[in-house]
């Protein structure tokens, strides 16, 4: 990695660490350049502005959310869990629950929308290889698996993201996925089964 290219990446991790502790509409791009110790003119040579810095941090963000979901894909699990578990990998952690705040401001909702296009460009090859050995496997029968795994992740965030949980909605969301992967009925009641374990602690 080069010097400059070195530099960049510690500023982003200065900002995301900032952003968590002290959070994105907290954090000033003084407040950066003084943890980093550079001068503002600096800054500005990696960052047009503190908007791109969070854009960056979030595509860091992503970046070690793929890495994530592509060591649970890689393992043997039964299809079930594993898409579960691929899709848990791209929902930012309780930590991270600050930039994820700052994307839902009215202000931020471009690069919301924006984050959540990415998100999906990344996620959506990794969950089609899982929904490829559910066929393989006879759990489910279907083609179009790029399409299909999308719209489970737009069900997906809508359903979580806007804490639409309820046990009406999960158990529709576990019925649509069945049905859009067109598995029999009961195939992924492990969904429920987390969900639930999740309210519980």
């Amino acid at each position: 990695m080069k010097k400059g290219e070195r530099r960049k990446q510690e500023l982003l991790k200065i900002a995301y660490k900032m952003f968590l502790t002290k959070g994105y509409e907290n954090t000033s791009v003084d407040d950066i350049i003084e943890v980093a110790g550079i001068a503002k003119g600096t800054y500005y040579y990696y960052f047009e502005s503190k908007e791109q810095t969070l854009e960056e941090v979030i595509d860091m963000m992503l970046d070690a959310m793929v890495e994530k979901a592509e060591m649970v894909q890689a393992q043997e699990l039964p299809v079930q869990q594993k898409l579960i578990g691929v899709m848990m990998c791209f929902r930012p952690d309780e930590s991270e629950a600050t930039i994820g705040e700052a994307l839902h401001n009215q202000e931020n909702i471009v690069m919301h929308e924006k984050t959540n296009r990415k998100l999906i460009e990344r996620a959506v090859p990794i969950l089609a290889k899982v929904a490829k050995q559910a066929v393989d496997e006879g759990i489910a029968a279907c083609d179009d698996l790029e399409e299909r795994v999308k719209m489970i992740l737009i069900l997906s965030s809508a359903l979580f993201d806007d804490n639409m949980g309820g046990q009406p909605n999960i158990d529709v969301f576990v019925d649509v996925i069945e049905r859009i992967l067109y598995a029999k009925p009961g195939t992924f009641d492990f969904i429920r089964m987390l969900v639930e374990g999740g309210n519980n602690e």
